[in-house]
């Protein structure tokens, strides 16, 4: 799979979990579901700060750069948003609020990612993005069976057992 639909998939599957926890009305359960975003987040942001930006940036194109620098500043807030959410109380008032000022977050990031950033990235080729797709899935430690042990799942194990 090429590097954009491997990010693409990613982008889904953590909108998807932002739906859930909208929806959940459960503290514990939304505090589950907010910790596995937290988790894809971190390991979607490492993979693309790692491998996909530095190879979109080795285009050489001073658009390309900026979208990268640009990238970068918004990993960062979503990184501090993700702190405060994982030390807040799903019981406070405020934390429904977090919770949806980190979604618009990624939203807005994951839009200019898939408009603009991703059109730079396709004038890598095919072959390219294909390597990239690979090696981001590898360092995403995805493979065929996708991601099985999720803290989400865990956490629901454990109160099964508890």
């Amino acid at each position: 799979m090429d590097a954009t639909k491997f990010l693409e998939k990613q982008h889904r599957a953590v909108e998807k979990l932002f739906k859930q926890a909208e929806r959940s009305e459960e503290p514990s359960e939304c505090l589950d579901l907010v910790r596995e975003i937290v988790a894809k987040l971190e390991q979607h942001t490492r993979i693309e700060e790692e491998i996909f930006y530095p190879a979109v940036r080795r285009l050489g194109s001073s658009k390309a750069e900026d979208m990268i620098f640009e990238a970068y500043e918004e990993h960062h807030v979503v990184k501090t948003m993700m702190r405060e959410l994982c030390e807040a109380d799903p019981g406070d008032e405020r934390f429904a609020a977090k919770v949806t000022v980190l979604k618009e977050l990624v939203q807005h990031h994951v839009e200019e990612e898939e408009e603009e950033m991703f059109k730079q990235a396709r004038k890598l080729g095919r072959d390219q993005l294909e390597a990239l797709g690979e090696e981001l899935a590898s360092q995403a430690g995805e493979g065929e069976e996708g991601d099985a042990t999720s803290p989400r799942r865990a956490a629901k194990a454990r109160r099964r057992v508890a």
